[in-house]
C-alpha cells in the first residue's frame, strides 16, 4: 500500500526574490560551473543548501537554513497541501512540445522487501554518504523524490487538476517551463490519497536519495517523520514522459583490441562519423543490441548482436563489453573510478576528442516501459541506465523534519 500525505511544506517567501534566481536543478546535476553561477544570482539560491561551497559544506548548510528560516526567506504553509507540478519543455531528441504532469507530497519510507517502492538500478556508495552527512545535519529534504504509479485512465492527475494561475512559474536553464499549484482542499486530497493506494511505487531519479532517507529512519526510529520523504510522483503512462541515454566515457581501461575479447555473437563495425554512427544505432532496435564506440577525435565503431528477450543495452554493455571485455570490475563501476557518466551524444564524443577521456560507448535511451518491467519484477539494472528529462527543480518545497 503506498501511503502518500500532505505536508506544512517550507517554500521561498516573496522576500527572498525572484524564484528564478532561487532554484535549481538537482544537486547531482549542478557543475562548477551551473554551481558558481547559481551563487552569484541571490545570496539565498538552494546551491547553498545543497552543494554548499564553503570549508565545512554541511554545516554551512544547516545554518543557512536556519538564518532563512529564521529571517523568513523560507516560511511553512498555513496548512498541510499537495502541490500540482508540471514542466512544459522541448524533447531534446524529437522537437515535440510535451507537459509532463505530476504532484509533489510526502511519501512513507519502505524497505524494497515490501514491495511498495520498487527501484530500477543501483547506486554509488560516494553519493549516499554525501546526501546523508546533510540530511542528519539539516534534517530537511530540498529536492523530490521523483516517483512513477501507474495510472492508464489518468484518475490522480484528474483529481488535482486546476485551473486557477500557478502559484510559481519560471522557465529554468534548458527552458523548461515548470509550475507549480498548492492544493489544500481536503476533500481532493482525501480522493488522491485514496487513489494512490493501490499503486506500486517506482523511483525514477532519486535512488541514492530514496537510499539515504532509509538509512537516516534506520539510524532515528524515534523521529516519527524520518519516516516520510518527499516525492514528486508522475504516471508511468504520462504522454510527457521522456528518458535520455546517458553514456559511459572511460577515463582509463580502454583497449582498442577490446572486440576481440566479445563473444562470437557480436559484429564490429567501423563507421565513418559520428553523424553515421548515431544513424545507424538508431535502427532495428526492437531485433538487436546496437552500441556505438568512439575514442581519439576519429574512431568510431558500431557493436552489434541479437537483442535476446527481455535484454536491455545498459545491463548488457556492463556486462559483455566493460566486464568481460574490458575486465573492468563491478566495484570500480560503483566508485567511479576509470568512468563517467555524460548526458549528450555529441558531448560525449567531445571528450574524446579533447583528451579528456580515451572513449565513449553511446547508447540509445531506455524505454520506459521496459525499465518498468525490469523493476516490477524484482531486477535491478546498472547505475545510471536512465535519465529522466527534465529533472525536477530543488527548492520548489522544503520538507523540514520537525517531530
Amino acid at each position: 500500500m503506498a501511503n502518500i500525505r500532505p505536508f506544512r511544506a517550507l517554500r521561498y517567501s516573496a522576500s527572498a526574490g525572484d524564484p528564478a534566481r532561487l532554484l535549481t536543478q538537482p544537486y547531482d546535476k549542478i557543475t562548477p560551473a551551473m554551481r558558481e553561477r547559481y551563487l552569484q544570482l541571490s545570496p539565498y539560491n538552494m546551491v547553498r543548501i545543497i552543494l554548499n561551497p564553503e570549508p565545512d559544506p554541511y554545516g554551512a548548510a544547516a545554518r543557512h537554513l536556519r538564518d532563512w528560516i529564521t529571517t523568513g526567506i523560507l516560511e511553512p504553509e498555513p496548512q498541510p497541501a499537495l502541490f500540482r507540478y508540471t514542466q512544459e519543455f522541448d524533447d531534446p531528441d524529437s522537437g515535440d512540445r510535451l507537459v509532463r504532469e505530476g504532484f509533489i507530497g510526502l511519501g512513507e519510507v519502505s524497505d524494497y522487501a515490501d514491495r511498495v517502492v520498487f527501484r530500477h538500478e543501483r547506486t554509488l556508495s560516494g553519493p549516499k554518504k554525501d546526501r546523508l552527512e546533510l540530511l542528519r545535519q539539516t534534517r530537511a529534504h530540498f529536492g523530490q523524490i521523483f516517483m512513477l504509479y501507474p495510472d492508464r485512465e489518468g484518475a490522480v492527475e484528474s483529481e488535482l487538476a486546476t485551473a486557477a494561475a500557478p502559484d510559481v512559474e519560471i522557465a529554468d536553464e534548458y527552458g523548461a517551463i515548470h509550475r507549480l499549484w498548492r492544493v489544500a482542499n481536503d476533500t481532493r486530497i482525501r480522493a488522491a490519497q485514496n487513489l494512490m493506494a493501490e499503486k506500486k511505487l517506482l523511483i525514477a531519479d532519486g535512488h541514492h536519495r530514496y537510499e539515504t532517507a532509509l538509512a537516516f529512519r534506520q539510524e532515528h526510529p524515534e523521529v516519527e517523520d524520518a519516516r516520510w520523504v518527499m516525492m514528486t510522483f508522475v504516471n508511468l503512462y504520462s504522454p510527457g514522459l521522456r528518458i535520455l541515454a546517458t553514456h559511459r566515457v572511460l577515463t582509463a581501461g580502454f583497449r582498442e583490441n577490446f572486440a576481440a575479447m566479445l563473444s562470437s555473437a557480436w559484429t564490429c563495425t567501423g563507421v565513418a562519423d559520428a553523424a553515421a554512427l548515431k544513424a545507424r544505432m538508431q535502427a532495428n532496435r526492437e531485433t538487436s543490441i546496437r552500441i556505438g564506440v568512439a575514442w581519439g577525435s576519429s574512431g568510431y565503431r558500431l557493436l552489434e548482436r541479437p537483442r535476446q528477450p527481455g535484454e536491455m543495452d545498459v545491463p548488457v554493455l556492463h556486462q559483455e563489453i566493460l566486464g568481460a571485455a574490458l575486465s573492468i570490475s563491478e566495484e570500480a563501476v560503483r566508485e567511479e573510478r576509470c568512468l563517467k557518466y555524460v548526458r549528450g551524444f555529441e558531448a560525449a564524443i567531445a571528450m574524446c576528442g579533447s583528451g579528456e577521456a580515451e572513449a565513449a560507448f553511446l547508447l540509445n535511451p531506455t524505454p520506459v516501459e521496459k525499465m518498468a518491467e525490469v523493476a516490477y519484477g524484482g531486477g535491478v539494472m546498472p547505475q545510471k541506465s536512465t535519465d529522466f528529462y527534465p529533472k525536477l527543480l530543488s527548492g520548489l518545497t522544503v520538507y523540514r523534519m520537525e517531530h
